[in-house]
């Protein structure tokens, strides 16, 4: 009579193998990946925070590259902000401290490409960035870094 234990060992090696593998690619990583549950109010807020990046906004001289250079945004009611280039050159939105939002990613221009594929803020475009969390978030302009600009998000008391 031969001893079967190796073969049974190796085989519930394998099945303990695949079951943890399933889980992982078909529980787990779903679940890590998944965007976090934003309320309707501050996934589509009523307004949106307006900022221009102004002509001659490269200029070491402007004094203020966006405009206004500090705005407040309400969580749930103005908490997507639009910047809009009047300035005849391209520019970028980039976080100064490499803040990343729970729901709309990574707060820089360049991490998302516009349709046509650019990753600046082109003369007459748009870039807008959704803000889910409280917080003040500093950013600058890349081939421009003498160029910023500050978010601060505070909540909705009404």
């Amino acid at each position: 009579m031969a001893n079967h234990a190796g073969g049974i060992s190796i085989i519930a090696f394998v099945v303990a193998l695949a079951v943890s593998m399933g889980y992982y690619q078909f529980v787990y990583l779903p679940e890590a990946n998944a965007k976090p549950q934003i309320p309707k109010e501050v996934r589509e807020p009523a307004r949106t925070t307006q900022v221009t990046i102004v002509v001659g906004a490269s200029l070491p001289g402007a004094a203020k590259p966006f405009d206004p250079k500090e705005v407040r945004a309400v969580l749930g009611l103005s908490n997507k902000v639009v910047w809009t280039n009047k300035d005849s050159i391209p520019h970028t939105v980039t976080t100064d401290t490499g803040y990343k939002d729970p729901y709309s990613g990574t707060f820089d221009v360049q991490s998302r490409p516009s349709e046509e594929g650019e990753a600046f803020v082109m003369p007459g475009k748009t870039y807008e960035f959704l803000f889910t969390q409280e917080g003040e978030y500093a950013y600058h302009c890349v081939p421009h870094p003498q160029m910023k600009g500050l978010v601060k998000v505070v909540p909705n008391f009404a």
